[in-house]
């Protein structure tokens, strides 16, 4: 953050530093919320191929102009998610793209899972709502945990991209190749 930005977070927290760290992500997160809406038509397709060429993942990542898309900050980003589309396997870029049918598999099997388990009717939908919530995580690209930081998820790494280039970032697309998987 600028000095201004952070004198104005050290007065509105009257000195405290820790809250003070907090109102920057804070007032950081919602600049980046302003932007989501602003058109990404510029960025780069970024591949990444693993040691022993069997497996590679490439991903397009959208900004909204080619000096961001050729910053090295922007492309690091961009080689880190395809690195870690490799590592992580992720099946969809969004909870949105997982097809409902899937979803209601999933959720029927979890039930009955945690049925079989002898857990009480009433606490079910709980087990089932934080056991759809790890489907998410293990399936959905933007939930992921970073690999490099699991502190952060893929759309918090994104987030925080937004707030230090100041334009909107969005994750297009991806694709992963792994040798000799079937591709049903």
């Amino acid at each position: 953050a600028g000095m201004m930005d952070c004198k104005k977070a050290l007065k509105e927290t009257e000195g405290d530093f820790e809250k003070a760290i907090e109102f920057l992500r804070e007032s950081g997160i919602a600049k980046a919320s302003k932007k989501e809406g602003r058109q990404t038509a510029e960025g780069v397709i970024a591949t990444y191929v693993h040691t022993g060429d069997k497996l590679a993942s490439m991903v397009e990542i959208n900004c909204e102009t080619d000096f961001v898309g050729r910053n090295e900050q922007f492309r690091d980003l961009a080689h880190d998610i395809a690195l870690h589309i490799a590592a992580a396997s992720p099946v969809y870029l969004t909870r949105d793209e997982v097809p409902q049918a899937d979803l209601d598999r999933e959720v029927e099997v979890l039930r009955n899972q945690a049925l079989a388990e002898g857990k009480p009717e009433q606490i079910v939908e709980k087990i089932v709502s934080g056991r759809m919530n790890k489907f998410y995580e293990e399936t959905v690209l933007m939930d992921q945990p970073f690999i490099k930081d699991d502190s952060m998820t893929i759309e918090q790494l994104v987030t925080e991209s937004i707030r230090t280039t100041g334009e909107n970032i969005k994750v297009r697309r991806f694709a992963r190749y792994e040798l000799g998987e079937s591709l049903d």
